[in-house]
């Protein structure tokens, strides 16, 4: 059984916590986020955040160490930051950008283009002899999770050749083609 929400989150400097009812906050140099808890007791005690739950209820176990996870995701998140990287494999597969406007040319009769929302830093790395690298760079992990997740979903990596949009480092289960 997992003892995760047992353990404290130590609060770096330059990040500062509070708890209102049943909404945190969390203030750090890259930015500012907010979430909603229940079913569980966040205390903050010398420089440390204390996720408890009243019970040992099924819900409150399953609550404690969720809320204890999205806690040192945002004290990260507004430290540190969180970076997705997406690899373009295929032939005349490329990724640019002007400023937050993502334009990719994946294969089809048309380039997507994609506005991307202002608290997401958004670079495109285009080197002769290598795959388009797009990288995705903010404080809250669940926008660029999801935004990375809906970029990949325009051309998910296929089995036989590997092409489409792929994350850096991601193993791809391949299959054989036909055999001769």
């Amino acid at each position: 059984m997992s003892r995760i929400g047992n353990n404290p989150i130590a609060i770096p400097e330059g990040v500062s916590i509070e708890v209102n009812e049943n909404i945190i906050t969390v203030k750090g140099k890259l930015g500012e986020l907010t979430q909603e808890f229940s079913a569980v007791a966040i205390k903050i005690e010398d420089g440390q955040v204390w996720v408890t739950r009243p019970s040992d209820s099924k819900e409150h176990k399953a609550k404690h160490g969720l809320y204890r996870a999205l806690v040192l995701n945002m004290v990260k998140g507004v430290s540190v930051g969180w970076t997705k990287e997406l690899e373009l494999v295929g032939v005349g597969y490329r990724a640019s950008n002007q400023g937050q406007k993502l334009d990719l040319a994946l294969g089809f009769s048309h380039n997507i283009v994609m506005d991307l929302a202002e608290e997401v830093k958004l670079e495109t790395i285009s080197e002769k002899g290598k795959n388009p690298i797009i990288k995705l760079t903010s404080f809250d992990k669940q926008l660029v999770g999801q935004i990375a997740a809906k970029i990949r979903g325009f051309r998910k990596p296929e089995p036989y050749k590997g092409k489409g949009i792929k994350f850096v480092g991601e193993q791809l289960r391949r299959k054989a083609g036909k055999s001769a």
